[in-house]
């Protein structure tokens, strides 16, 4: 019997301070050159929270448009205004940055996060009144520190600054005098993530509506690690995070593959249920601030916006069979083996074409395919094209290879089986995942029988080999769930009582 999805949630932190003194690209031109143009123009192309709330793709992750509707604005987004934007949405919200570090100091649990207690004062009640922070949370709140502190932390300290516009209003220490791994740099990317994933926890129980208590183990999918000098990546944010998300009967670990990580993760979770390990299972990842502003140059340059300045997370709920949830049917896995190779059509080859044919399905049997959503706003700018539509061009290229699509049908494939990109470029998180909230809604509503996810990820990141990765799983309309409530004994004998009698009955009529 196929595990289920019960829900997913989506969320995002608009941090655009994050994207001056945290992204990559940023604090690389800053070492590198000091003086460029790039760093003097940065803040003048930083989005208001306002604009950041009205971006299209940025609704349609959290749930407040379908990526249907997407499809029919016209590109770019950038200069576009989605009428009746709201900061909630069905799936999660779009956190503004002042209460994303009120979340992120209740998430600190050996006080490496200060906070100038003007600011606390000022932005504590707006925190404490949104409706998805628990009391548990709200309570974790401090008053705050003199700024002179902070501020002696970040001059002399090496601590690692919070910044609101423009405005020093707290810092994250470092954990450890010389162990590079707690150093200030690390603690601040790690709790960012840890943040983003327990708003996504949180969102993620109330969407599907089951108690928090009933989730017995989480899967941490992010491209962050923690540890020590002594063990550098082995730690576990996934039992941080459902600590601070009080789910008090849950244990967990991390699960890492770059941007394939959450499709590995859901198939892995897919699985603990279906074996009866674990009956709730919830699949969760926090944002990257490294990647903010990312592409950064290439969007100054072109007078548009910084339009990487969100940290983003998600969570998916597994669990058992309820009869009506779509499954993760875990006979169709598509996977990139070490002997697959890196050439295009041997990639898609085996994550889509292959699974598919060892159940005889066709590449146009699945309904939609969702593989790596990124939003082309971001990513055409920057010379990388449109990723998703490159890939659906490649999936249409290889179903005429294979005879399941007329070569005149291939122009629109993308439209029938693709979607329009809309998630942040934060790694991870637009690898097929973004579709799994709508594709659980699209299937329960009958719009359509089956969503293929695919995840692929750039192992040669790591320096370890030069492989690529990749795996995908098919999401289906629900087959109905299996009775394994076995017969008692009682039963079996009136069974038998029944037939025996039956069979009685049926010779005296023959006499």
């Amino acid at each position: 019997m196929n595990s289920v999805i019960k829900g997913a949630s989506y969320v995002l932190a608009h941090t655009p301070q994050m994207v001056v003194y945290n992204g990559t690209t940023q604090t690389t031109e800053r070492v590198v050159n000091p003086e460029s143009e790039y760093l003097k123009e940065l803040e003048s192309h930083l989005r208001s929270y306002e604009e950041c709330v009205n971006y299209w793709p940025n609704q349609v992750y959290i749930g407040n448009a379908h990526p249907d509707e997407l499809a029919e604005v016209e590109f770019p987004y950038y200069d576009k205004v989605k009428e009746g934007a709201e900061r909630f949405g069905k799936y999660g919200e779009i956190m503004p940055e002042n209460e994303f570090l009120l979340l992120v100091q209740t998430c600190d649990m050996f006080e490496v996060v200060k906070l100038d207690k003007d600011f606390v004062a000022a932005t504590k009640e707006a925190f404490v009144s949104n409706p998805i922070i628990t009391e548990a949370i709200a309570a974790r709140v401090e008053e705050g520190v003199e700024l002179s502190e902070v501020e002696h932390l970040v001059n002399e300290e090496h601590a690692e600054g919070l910044y609101i516009a423009g405005k020093l209003v707290g810092c994250v220490k470092r954990a450890h005098d010389i162990d590079v791994n707690l150093s200030a740099h690390v603690m601040h990317e790690n709790m960012m993530s840890k943040a983003t994933s327990v708003l996504a926890l949180l969102y993620a129980v109330r969407n599907t509506g089951i108690d928090a208590g009933d989730i017995e183990y989480v899967i941490d999918c992010a491209e962050e690690a923690c540890g020590d000098m002594n063990q550098r990546g082995g730690g576990n944010f996934a039992k941080a995070a459902a600590e601070v998300a009080g789910l008090m009967n849950a244990t967990g670990s991390d699960s890492r593959g770059f941007c394939a990580g959450p499709s590995h993760a859901l198939i892995e979770a897919a699985a603990l249920v279906k074996s009866g390990a674990y009956k709730c299972v919830a699949v969760t990842a926090g944002g990257c601030t490294a990647k903010l502003g990312m592409n950064g140059k290439d969007h100054v340059k072109k007078g548009l916006p910084i339009l990487e300045d969100c940290l983003a997370g998600f969570c998916v709920i597994i669990a058992e069979n309820d009869g009506v949830s779509p499954e993760i049917n875990l006979d169709i896995l598509g996977r990139h083996t070490v002997g697959t190779g890196s050439a295009p059509q041997n990639v898609i080859g085996s994550l889509v074409a292959d699974p598919l044919a060892r159940v005889g399905l066709k590449i146009t049997d699945i309904d939609k395919y969702s593989p790596e959503m990124q939003n082309p706003d971001i990513t055409k700018p920057a010379g990388a094209g449109d990723v998703p539509l490159a890939n659906y061009k490649m999936i249409a290229a290889l179903a005429v290879k294979k005879g399941d699509l007329e070569k005149k049908d291939m122009p629109g494939f993308a439209a029938k089986h693709g979607l329009t990109g809309w998630a942040p470029t934060q790694g991870h998180i637009p690898s097929g995942v973004p579709y799994i909230g709508f594709a659980v809604e699209d299937i329960k509503a009958g719009k359509i029988k089956n969503a293929m996810i695919v995840g692929k990820g750039s192992l040669f990141l790591g320096r370890m080999t030069n492989l690529f990765d990749g795996v995908s799983f098919v999401i289906q309309a629900n087959t109905g769930a299996e009775d394994n409530s076995g017969v008692s004994e009682e039963e079996v004998k009136g069974l038998i009582a029944k037939a025996m009698k039956d069979f009685a009955e049926t010779l005296m009529a023959a006499e």
